[in-house]
């Protein structure tokens, strides 16, 4: 991402139904925009929504639209959290469970997550959709800062004392073989994390955060080298050519395109003799279990590839 600009999202987000509408504060944050907040990553729903809004004329805001069974949004929302929590209140983080939120999902329109999009003075501004590496994160966030700034959006939140909160219960410790692979994936160390969650499932073929976390990185390591142009033209030209639309599928995939990743693979392993199919048919299992088995998407995915084979 270059360049970032409001009217990029003119027609494909309509929070209008939401600008307006008296708002219960959203938790951990105050009514008034520019007053302390409890924390800089908040909940945002349906009915609090008109608060994050006003709140962003203060402050960037950053909406991280996620679910439970997004494997790829349990990548990414840990990162991006991160970096809001290092800039200490010139972002609002703001996460919207999108199967809790159905409006909101519907104002955004999110046909694919992990979908993160900005807020600079209620006028909604695109980052990224799927998960991507903390560098890049880090990029975009320096960038939605300087168009912030541009639009005279340059305040800063102020964090409650934690004494006046209640005490947030303590969250399990991240079993050491995850620790490993995530503390590998920020320093950018693909093939150490790719070890370490091959060493997790080693030890537990059902961790499903294992699966999930194992085909992410895969993808981003395969896709790091590619360039869109290149591979489309590639693909285009053999059809039939298997590392071509595996390269295809993979950045489709990365983009947030699930469909169509799952949709260029599927009719692969039609067209293809039947000696010739068992690399596809892995990488859709591998595919699917990174997107998370329940999946709408991989359900469907999963029926046809099931009536291809039978």
């Amino acid at each position: 991402m270059t360049e970032m600009s409001p009217a990029a999202l003119r027609g494909a987000v309509d929070l209008s139904s939401l600008r307006n509408r008296p708002a219960a504060p959203a938790p951990g944050a105050q009514p008034q925009a520019g007053a302390p907040v409890a924390d800089l990553v908040v909940d945002a729903t349906d009915e609090s929504f008109g608060q994050i809004l006003e709140l962003s004329r203060t402050v960037p805001v950053v909406v991280d639209l996620w679910a439970e069974w997004c494997g790829p949004c349990k990548q990414l929302s840990p990162i991006i959290e991160k970096v809001t929590r290092e800039l200490g209140g010139k972002v609002l983080l703001a996460k919207v469970d999108v199967d809790a939120n159905p409006q909101l999902a519907q104002g955004f329109r999110a046909q694919s997550i992990p979908m993160v999009v900005a807020l600079i003075a209620g006028q909604p501004v695109p980052m990224f959709t799927g998960a991507v590496p903390e560098q890049q994160v880090r990029e975009v966030f320096a960038q939605l800062l300087q168009l912030a700034a541009q639009n005279g959006v340059t305040g800063s939140l102020d964090v409650g004392a934690p004494s006046e909160q209640p005490d947030a219960p303590e969250e399990p410790p991240m079993p050491p073989l995850h620790a490993e692979a995530f503390a590998a994936i920020e320093t950018g160390d693909y093939a150490a994390a790719i070890v370490a969650y091959e060493k997790a499932l080693a030890e537990n073929p059902r961790d499903e955060d294992a699966i999930a976390g194992l085909g992410q990185v895969r993808l981003l390591e395969r896709v790091q080298k590619l360039d869109l142009q290149d591979a489309r033209a590639a693909a285009a030209a053999g059809p039939l050519d298997i590392a071509a639309q595996f390269d295809v599928a993979d950045l489709d995939l990365a983009g947030g395109h699930v469909e169509d990743a799952f949709g260029r693979l599927l009719d692969l392993f039609a067209q293809l003799p039947s000696d010739e199919r068992t690399p596809v048919r892995e990488r859709l299992v591998e595919l699917f279990g990174l997107i998370g088995v329940t999946d709408p998407r991989v359900v469907t995915a999963r029926n046809r590839l099931t009536s291809l084979l039978f």
